[in-house]
């Protein structure tokens, strides 16, 4: 007898960093970025992305919040430098990750060149809003 598949259902997804294409066009210039397959397997219930620094960033990105459910960063490779309201300015290196709450208004304040992060948000897709 066949199993027929759940609407929505998640589906099974590999991405592995061999001839992995990072791309333009997300929230920020300075940075590329590879999308690990997670969107199309949970249906946009779930993002995960690396993203990796084109050059330093020291502009900033300016004050800002996410409309979203989850949100955790975890550093690869390099550093950035953050600053959260009630928490401060914390800089996380290779290895560090921190859980962003939903709308917690933060700021990038540098990073280094090819700085490496992994990003996990629930939806896959979400609003920035200045602040």
């Amino acid at each position: 007898m066949a199993v027929r598949a759940k609407k929505n259902a998640m589906r099974f997804s590999v991405s592995h960093a061999r001839g992995a294409k990072f791309t333009g066009g997300g929230l920020r210039d300075f940075f590329v970025y590879r999308d690990l397959g997670i969107v199309t397997a949970t249906g946009g219930r779930y993002g995960a992305t690396v993203i990796r620094a084109k050059r330093a960033c020291t502009d900033g990105t300016g004050r800002h919040r996410h409309r979203l459910g989850f949100q955790m960063i975890y550093i690869l490779k390099g550093w950035a430098k953050f600053d959260y309201d009630g928490q401060g300015v914390i800089t996380l290196r290779r290895g560090s990750c921190a859980h962003q709450p939903p709308g917690i208004r933060h700021e990038l304040i540098a990073c280094s060149k090819g700085c490496e992060i992994i990003e996990i948000t629930a939806p896959a897709e979400f609003a920035t809003t200045p602040v």
